[in-house]
């Protein structure tokens, strides 16, 4: 039951303010976003749609995810949050993916991917948590990264260095992005970074309702 009402809050919280002229009924559009966003491929999803007779390309589900803007809910003040970065692949380049996650809840708090890995980016996305969230009087958990530490030091942040612990649920959640990545390729092939950051925000909404 937890699970079902989970799944029928994400539902309800899907906006589709983008659809102009859609042929496709509005509830299986959001459960095809939804489908998609907790893990289901694009043509798994597209089969999901032929159950009920209705016939969409991949490219048509990907657009209405992306569409949809979804975001992760902002304004939280967790008690300790988790911090790391890790390299993602977009295309044929190399980029870092940042993450800040509520250990006590595992829920997403934020995302940022970078093309590199700054002192001046971790600063940067510390400055986007602080500005979405109430985590000045948080404890941050971070590994030996330099630049996440300074960011810390820099913005005058409590924080402890923590390999394991708490620290996992961020390293789950990496996890999870790169099994996406590796097994529905089309998420990150083809790709601009705008787009990619797109998704993990919609990936975050997601995963935030469903854990």
């Amino acid at each position: 039951m937890p699970e079902n009402a989970s799944l029928n809050g994400c539902i309800d919280r899907i906006e589709l303010g983008f659809v102009e002229r859609e042929a496709t009924p509005r509830l299986l559009m959001k459960l095809s976003i939804q489908l998609h966003l907790a893990g289901l491929s694009l043509s798994n999803t597209v089969s999901i749609l032929e159950i009920f007779g209705v016939e969409r390309a991949r490219s048509t589900v990907h657009n209405w995810v992306h569409k949809a803007d979804l975001q992760p809910e902002e304004g939280r003040s967790p008690d300790h949050v988790a911090v790391d970065e890790t390299v993602i692949r977009l295309n044929d380049e190399q980029y870092w993916l940042y993450a800040a996650v509520d250990p006590e809840t595992n829920k997403l708090l934020h995302t940022k991917l970078e093309p590199t890995r700054t002192n001046v980016i971790a600063y940067s996305f510390f400055s986007e948590l602080r500005e979405k969230h109430d985590v000045d009087d948080a404890v941050f958990l971070v590994d030996g990264a330099t630049p996440l530490n300074n960011a810390c030091r820099r913005h005058g942040l409590d924080f402890r260095y923590e390999r394991h612990g708490n620290r996992n649920s961020i390293e789950r959640v990496f996890r999870e992005v790169k099994r996406r990545t590796t097994s529905f390729s089309n998420c990150f092939s083809n790709a601009e970074a705008e787009t990619a950051n797109e998704w993990l925000r919609s990936f975050a909404f997601a995963w935030n309702q469903l854990i």
